[in-house]
């Protein structure tokens, strides 16, 4: 049994590799169309009206009713940038963005780049990182939301972004 197995294994290999007697093109087949380093990919045209038409950035430890401005700058041949940050009221807490959106999918985009939050939920906590992130919507609710949710220190922060 294992022989006619490894038999039909080869013959299958050997029908796809085999020219068949036909001719070869000499003429190289061009690589296939893939988004060029640099630009942001667009998958959702509705998620790219989201973000450019967005209504501000919060961190939960901050204030859910008072949002931070989230500038979206689109660009044709380049990365889409993004620039966010929102300031505790009388207090030093900040939470602040800045990067390039690399896709923007059907609820969900993906950005590279810093975020930096400080001084909240407690003075003199700082968490820093320069990665790809991800932020999604989830249930059907009005942001998307930055899908790290423990990534410096234990503490859970929700970053939304609104629209």
């Amino acid at each position: 049994m294992a022989n006619r197995m490894v038999l039909a294994v080869a013959l299958t290999l050997a029908a796809c590799t085999s020219s068949g007697g036909g001719e070869v093109s000499s003429t190289p087949t061009p690589p296939p169309a893939e988004t060029p380093y640099g630009v942001t990919r667009v998958l959702s045209e509705t998620d790219a009206r989201r973000l450019l038409e967005n209504k501000g950035v919060t961190l939960q430890w901050i204030d859910w009713n008072t949002r931070g401005t989230a500038i979206v700058e689109p660009a044709e041949d380049a990365y889409w940038h993004l620039r966010a940050a929102q300031s505790e009221a009388g207090g030093p807490g900040r939470v602040f963005l800045d990067g390039d959106i690399v896709e923007i999918g059907e609820g969900y985009f993906t950005f590279d780049g810093t975020v930096r939050i400080t001084d909240t939920p407690d003075r003199g906590r700082n968490c820093e990182a320069d990665k790809t992130w991800h932020f999604a919507v989830t249930q059907n609710r009005p942001y998307y939301r930055l899908r790290e949710f423990e990534w410096c220190d234990g503490l859970t922060d929700y970053v939304d972004i609104y629209f």
